[in-house]
């Protein structure tokens, strides 16, 4: 599938739900307040919306939240995806505290990788930040777990400015693991607006010095646009992800559902087709395909987190979908 700048479309990040069990400070803090059930999409819909995506080009898919472990059936409907015709790869991207009770279920169903989001290895901090108490120990298991499994697994840490200090402990996660670790510039999203973060580019400068060998990897690594590092004293990974600094749109290649059927082309804009009106109007798959196209014609050349005051969606990445 081709969008109106001629990027091929194949990889699509779906949310099932906005509900989460953890408060993270630049997402979704104490008093969010929550979608109605009946607003969501049943898996039934999203698996019906997959299925026309496969026909339009799409072979990857991106599971998210919220925090998508939460929601009851969720594992069956991971396991459908991947059995579906055409699909190539299904991820997954959680907070990881569900995680090591569904790890032995999700290496049954073959899950292509999981991502775990964690920002601080200092449990005071981590409390802070997740507003929560006392489970980090239970998102390190998680990742060891995993590992048990040869589930393939990546750690997502956002770039802080409050958690500058913990970069090389979180890289450090890769010394003895072949996981990959990643790191992310905030983007002014929501809460992400009220959020210091630093640049990938500073992030990079401090990885260098405590690995001076840090080159880039030659291996291709999931679907999305993180340029990974390689350096002899690390089993795994080094990854970052600058897509506020150094933009990737030229080489675009996704398209997002929100977990209320928002088939949304950028995450920038409000603009988008709603797929669940559609869904539950009784019109067929046709319609589903015609709004795919739909989205490919709003899918802008670039976003513009460079000058937020263009920006026009102002939903959360809770609404959106991390």
């Amino acid at each position: 599938m081709k969008d109106s700048y001629n990027r091929t479309i194949n990889y699509m990040r779906i949310s099932i739900t906005d509900h989460c069990n953890f408060r993270c400070q630049y997402c979704m803090p104490a008093g969010i307040q929550w979608t109605p059930s009946d607003k969501l999409l049943t898996f039934e819909e999203i698996l019906t919306v997959c299925k026309i995506a496969v026909s339009k080009g799409i072979c990857d898919f991106k599971v998210t939240g919220g925090e998508p472990l939460v929601r009851p059936g969720c594992i069956d409907f991971l396991r459908k995806l991947k059995e579906m015709d055409g699909v190539h790869s299904v991820t997954l991207t959680t907070n990881g505290l569900l995680l090591e009770q569904v790890a032995e279920e999700l290496a049954k169903i073959k899950i292509d990788s999981v991502n775990i989001s964690v920002d601080s290895l200092v449990e005071e901090q981590f409390d802070k930040l997740t507003g929560t108490k006392g489970n980090l120990p239970k998102i390190l298991s998680a990742i060891d777990c995993l590992q048990r499994y040869n589930i393939k697994t990546k750690v997502n840490a956002v770039l802080l400015r409050e958690t500058v200090d913990q970069m090389i402990p979180l890289a450090l996660l890769a010394k003895d693991r072949e996981i990959d670790v990643k790191f992310i510039e905030i983007m002014p999203v929501g809460l992400g607006r009220k959020t210091e973060g630093i640049p990938a580019k500073e992030a990079l400068t401090i990885l260098q010095k405590r690995w001076s060998d840090l080159h880039i990897a030659k291996e291709v690594k999931g679907n999305g646009p993180a340029i990974y590092y390689r350096s002899k004293e690390l089993q795994g990974s080094i990854g970052l992800i600058h897509a506020v600094s150094n933009p990737f749109c030229e080489d675009c290649n996704r398209i997002r559902m929100t977990s209320q059927g928002i088939l949304k082309p950028c995450l920038c804009y409000e603009a988008g087709i709603n797929l669940r009106e559609i869904l539950r109007s009784g019109a067929g798959e046709e319609k589903i395909s015609v709004a795919f196209d739909n989205a490919m014609t709003q899918k802008p050349e670039a976003h513009c987190f460079s000058h937020i005051e263009d920006m026009t969606e102002q939903r959360g990445m809770s609404e959106i979908g991390g």
